[in-house]
């Protein structure tokens, strides 16, 4: 549970009393960072296929697609259904006869094993322990399985099982439970297991594990099939969840897919004692989860060159490859054809976002389109997450028979459409779906934009600036800035730097401008929009036991390089919870508030990948010591990922740089905070007549302001507030749906200072995708006879702060020279004397 600082600069508000219903999808994974474990490794609902198996005369395959299991004759265009209705199905493996195929199957709250007898079409549960069961695998005797489990302390383990006569006999994990006491950033302190795979004799099996290693998700190792710490390493690569090794029937060798001296993960080959491995496939595109056909003639893998999962057969020898593609489905199950039109009032064809439920609570979309879902939802509302896919107006779709419930949203500016409609076994149905404009902002100047948004970050699709363009469109979003940044070693995007320039694809209404995210395990992620000479590189500083484990380069430093080439520099998703300065324990390493205090700091993230009253209640804090910070918001959205954290312009920031859309103009009134941050509620706030970023100066005395504000919003919003040096000072009156306001108010200016408008909800409110609604305006800034905003309260907060960040650096050991530790010493020394010459200030003038 979160603890958070809200509507004053110091008062502590429980979440309890706020949190919403949404939780995350398999909460029971007890492993840090499950954004990236969720869609790497865990499996996903596609329109292509995933996870394929042969059967054992090598005439067939097994995959699952659309959530189903399917099987599909080589040279065949026709994949018949195997499974249907009572969840999501996954990752299957066929036994040795050919009568039984083991696979995952997802409720909606855990991934069980069942077991599927070919024959007859019964599945039965192999497992029933409410934890998250994955990647099965059948002994070349068909007498056990293994698998992976996250049964013990939710982490992930290898068990195997005794399968008999259609039945399982009780799991047994035969990895062992070991605190690596290493300093890991994006993975579990314990060793993790991942992906065995059997030798032909039954004894032994290969495996994923990261023991002995701080980063990626680990070595090949090999060890019995029989609980034992005993393991030897055979081969070490920082592999990144997506290794699945693949042992050789004939026992000399392994298929796997690695990413080693490339963007992208292709398929490798090496001996099962290891060896020099070398590349089979080739691309700038992912080839992922091999498996040898039981001749050792064929591997089959799937690939995403073509944008969506796709399935393919690669002969051995020569490297002949064919797709296997399903252009006839054949359903065990009833269903028809759903065809829908989105268009606006004028009757023409509008992108836009789909979701789409069957009366099988499943989601659906066209077999051809990019499916999404969300990473987190309310279990008393639905029974599984949200799955959405964008639309360019018409396209059809084969649903389950029955009542069908159709979302449509565009943006922020459009009104939601839902419609229910039953869809007859065989039949067809066509629905039209005209979107409303509620509000049209581009017209008075206004245009929305992502400041955080990733192309191709290890995710099942394959995005391209065509693709992303398309997104913004159907998000009805005007700028795409789309970070460059590592994961791990690779940089999958950086080919598309384009020196500040927008990208070929964008259009008079359409930016895409490829930027940078700086990562750093330490100081905090932070953004660098609109370089024009290079990406900074190394990407990413404090990477423990690496050459980058220095906390040299610091976010300042890296900011100096980003301004040089005439960036915008600032800090990305800040604060999951309110920090506690004072906790010399878990101690505070953000350098925000020594940025800040340098000058650095051109923008921050008020909405974006974290807790946005945590993150607005620092940001108070800085304003109120007098620092000007602009709002802006970004999503972190993996535009390839099919659990995406949110569709592009989730978290959209609106800036007023207006008539004409250009880029150079928008950084602009970026930076002079002519903007508001929201993920729903459209607002509009004028103060004297001026507009967020302006600032008012008084004589001295105490004065009054007239405050219009104003709100749109998509869904229903509980709050509507005037906020003013961190306090509510006024609350706006909403209409009685919740969705709209306006009202002048007047507000007395006693002392200099700023004021905001904001809008929030308690809770969580579809389509929205995020924790709960949140928008709030830029400052406008009132200053009275010249003097400064002053709080001596926020400004020890901070000397606190800059405290921690000093003991943290002393004690650091990874720097590469004493100059760089000085360097950085300095850094938060200057930080200091200016947070004590602001509390200092403001004691003399009382």
């Amino acid at each position: 549970m979160r603890r958070i600082l809200f509507a004053g600069a110091a008062a502590l508000l429980s979440v309890s009393s706020l949190s919403a219903q949404r939780e995350a999808v398999l909460k029971q994974i007890n492993v840090p960072h499950p954004y990236y474990f969720r869609e790497m490794y865990l499996p996903q609902l596609t329109t292509g296929p995933s996870g394929a198996a042969w059967m054992p005369d090598g005439t067939a395959l097994v995959y699952s697609m659309r959530g189903s299991l399917w099987r599909q004759t080589l040279g065949s265009t026709v994949a018949t259904q195997l499974t249907a209705g009572g969840g999501y199905d996954y990752q299957p493996d066929v036994s040795p006869d050919g009568r039984w195929v083991a696979f995952d199957r997802y409720d909606g709250n855990s991934v069980e094993l069942e077991l599927l007898e070919l024959a007859t079409g019964k599945v039965a549960p192999l497992t029933s322990n409410h934890a998250v069961n994955l990647e099965p695998r059948w002994s070349p005797n068909g007498s056990r399985l293994a698998f992976v489990s996250t049964s013990f302390e939710g982490r992930w383990h290898v068990y195997t099982m005794d399968v008999r006569d259609g039945r399982g006999a009780a799991p047994q994990r035969i990895t062992t439970d070991r605190d690596s006491k290493l300093p890991r950033y994006y993975y579990s302190v314990y060793d993790h297991y991942l992906s065995p795979t059997w030798s032909p004799n039954g004894k032994e099996l290969i495996l994923i594990s990261n023991r002995g290693q701080i980063w990626g998700t680990g070595g090949f190792w090999r060890m019995g099939a029989e609980p034992s710490d005993s393991m030897r390493q055979i081969h070490f690569e920082e592999t990144t969840w997506k290794a699945r090794p693949d042992w050789s029937p004939d026992g000399k060798r392994v298929v796997y897919s690695s990413y080693v001296g490339t963007q992208y993960n292709q398929l490798w080959l090496m001996t099962s004692d290891g060896g020099v491995p070398f590349e089979l496939t080739y691309g700038a595109f992912d080839a992922t989860s091999p498996r040898w056909s039981r001749d050792a003639r064929h591997i089959a893998y799937i690939s995403n060159e073509g944008g969506n999962t796709s399935l393919w057969v690669l002969d051995m020898p020569g490297a002949a490859k064919r797709r296997v593609e399903a252009r006839t489905l054949e359903f065990i199950e009833p269903v028809g054809a759903l065809t829908i039109s989105v268009v606006d009032e004028s009757g023409r064809p509008l992108d836009a976002r789909v979701s789409v439920t069957g009366a099988d609570g499943r989601s659906w979309a066209p077999s051809s389109a990019l499916m999404h879902a969300d990473d987190s939802f309310d279990r008393g509302e639905r029974h599984f997450e949200v799955g959405y896919y964008h639309t360019s107006g018409t396209a059809t779709l084969t649903v389950p028979a029955g009542a069908t419930t159709v979302q449509v949203t565009r943006g922020l500016e459009y009104a939601v459409a839902s419609h229910t409609v039953q869809v007859s076994t065989n039949g067809a149905r066509s629905l039209r779906v005209t979107m409303r404009r509620l509000v049209n902002l581009p017209a008075d100047g206004w245009y929305s934009g992502d400041l955080h948004v990733h192309m191709n970050y290890g995710g099942s699709y394959r995005t391209v600036p065509k693709q992303l363009a398309f997104m913004a469109r159907a998000e009805d979003l005007h700028v795409i800035e789309e970070l460059i940044v590592n994961k791990e070693q690779r940089v999958p995007d950086i080919s598309y730097f384009g020196n500040g320039r927008p990208d070929a694809v964008s259009t008079p209404t359409t930016l895409i401008v490829h930027g940078q995210e700086f990562h750093t395990s330490y100081w905090g992620h932070s953004g660098l929009l609109g370089l024009t000479k290079n990406i900074i590189l190394p990407g990413y500083a404090a990477y423990a036991n690496t050459p980058a484990g220095s906390l040299y380069p610091a976010n300042a430093n890296v900011f100096d390089l980003g301004h040089a080439q005439g960036a915008l520099t600032g800090y990305v998703h800040p604060f999951d919870e309110m920090p506690n300065p004072e906790d010399t324990v878990s101690r505070v390493s953000s350098e925000l508030p020594v940025d800040v205090a340098l000058g650095k700091v051109d923008y921050m993230e008020i909405l974006g990948f974290s807790d946005h009253r945590s993150t607005a209640a620092v940001w108070y804090r800085l304003l109120n010591c007098g620092f000007r910070i602009p709002a802006g918001a970004g999503t972190d959205a993996m535009t390839n990922y099919a659990s995406l954290r949110g569709p592009v312009g989730m978290n959209r920031v609106y800036v007023h740089s207006g008539a004409k859309l250009d880029h150079a103009s928008y950084m602009r009134a970026i930076k002079a905070g002519h903007t508001f941050a929201t993920n729903g509620p459209l607002l509009s706030l004028a103060v004297n007549g001026k507009e967020p970023g302006d600032e008012i100066a008084f004589p001295l005395g105490s004065h009054t302001i007239s405050v219009r504000a104003a709100m749109h919003s998509i869904v229903p919003v509980e709050h509507l507030e005037l906020v003013q040096n961190g306090k509510v000072v006024s609350t706006v009156p909403l209409s009685a749906d919740g969705k709209s306001a306006s009202a002048t108010v007047r507000v007395p200016v006693e002392r200099s200072g700023w004021i905001t408008l904001r809008a929030w909800s308690e809770h969580a409110t579809p389509p929205v995708l995020d924790i709960y609604p949140f928008a709030t305006t830029s400052p406008v800034y009132l200053t009275i006879a010249g003097i400064p905003p002053r709080s001596p309260d926020d400004a020890r907060f901070f000397i606190d702060w800059v405290e921690r960040l000093r003991e943290g650096a002393e004690r650091h050991a990874g720097y590469n020279s004493a100059a760089e530790k000085a360097s950085v010493l300095d850094l938060i020394a200057r930080a200091r004397a200016e947070f004590e010459k602001r509390a200092y200030e403001i004691a003399v003038s009382r």
